[in-house]
């Protein structure tokens, strides 16, 4: 058995797992998440700001610390959208790993999908057709795949903050929110919906989507995980959402106050890919990049970049 930790240095959050592995089964030790909002305003300026660097290099020093306490052999950052967008983001990480003493990594939009998968598929069977949808701050993964692995993915620039950013700005209006539906619908490939027979839904939107719909004050994985969302439940949830003003969103039971500003661009684009898709339903998982990460780490295939 080797003990690990794995970090997500994502555009919106920051994310700790330390998970014992053991013949690539993975059990969970610890799990956190902070958000951080790396990729603030990354794609207007293409670089990251000195404000979001401070606030991911504390949480960054606290995981590695949680981790030496728990006894992990190996500590893995991923990085991933804000990080290859920005002109500082490989200084960025260089400076990261070197100052806590963890390894790091700059993930492909594609390395990201494949790593994704590899966490999904990590705790159940997949039938043929099955993609996985990870919606993030930054950019949305798409990755079809079966029991045989990955078959095909992709990485488009639909993330939950950026599209936030570009669209939503002056409010979720009708105008503003078909607007970003129809940059969704523009980028999907069709041969994505042609191909795809099972959904997956993964990452904070939809793991919060499901927490709402269970009417829970705040996400329990046992009971998140597997949930079925409808699709009539999300455009439901878009339009309650979007209604709402900032101090309506900070009420909304089972919504972290601090994911509230970019729910609805997040609801939104889960919703057009749905319809896309021609998708009734997707089942959430609440493993995903993070449990990936993991099990790279315990394999030893991870090196300092």
């Amino acid at each position: 058995m080797t003990r690990v930790a794995a970090v997500d240095l994502g555009t919106n959050s920051t994310r700790l797992l330390v998970a014992d592995v053991a013949a690539g089964e993975l059990s969970e030790v610890e799990r956190l998440m902070r958000i951080t909002r790396l990729g603030d305003a990354v794609d207007a300026s293409g670089r990251l700001s000195d404000a979001a660097i401070q606030r991911v290099d504390g949480c960054v020093a606290e995981y590695a610390e949680t981790a030496r306490m728990l006894g992990a052999d190996r500590t893995l950052a991923v990085a991933t959208s804000a990080v290859r967008d920005a002109a500082n983001g490989r200084e960025f990480l260089a400076g990261l790993g070197g100052r806590h003493h963890i390894e790091t990594r700059l993930l492909a939009g594609t390395d990201e999908a494949a790593m994704t998968f590899r966490g999904v598929t990590s705790a159940r069977s997949v039938e043929p057709g099955t993609l996985v949808c990870d919606i993030g701050g930054g950019s949305t993964e798409l990755v079809l795949g079966g029991p045989g692995g990955v078959s095909d993915r992709i990485s488009l620039d639909l993330g939950c903050v950026r599209l936030s950013e570009r669209h939503l700005a002056g409010g979720p209006t009708d105008a503003n929110l078909a607007a970003l539906r129809r940059t969704v619908r523009e980028a999907i490939p069709r041969r994505f919906a042609a191909a795809t027979r099972h959904l997956i839904g993964v990452a904070g939107t939809v793991t919060t989507l499901a927490t709402i719909d269970l009417g829970l004050a705040e996400e329990i994985p046992e009971l998140v995980d597997r949930h079925e969302l409808a699709a009539a439940t999300v455009e439901r949830q878009l339009a309650r959402l979007a209604a709402l003003d900032p101090d309506g969103l900070t009420d909304v039971r089972g919504l972290l106050p601090a994911r509230a500003p970019t729910i609805v661009a997040g609801t939104a684009i889960l919703a057009e890919l749905m319809d896309v898709l021609g998708a009734g339903s997707l089942s959430v998982s609440e493993r995903d990049i993070l449990h990936g990460a993991a099990l790279t780490a315990a394999a030893g295939v991870a090196q300092p970049r």
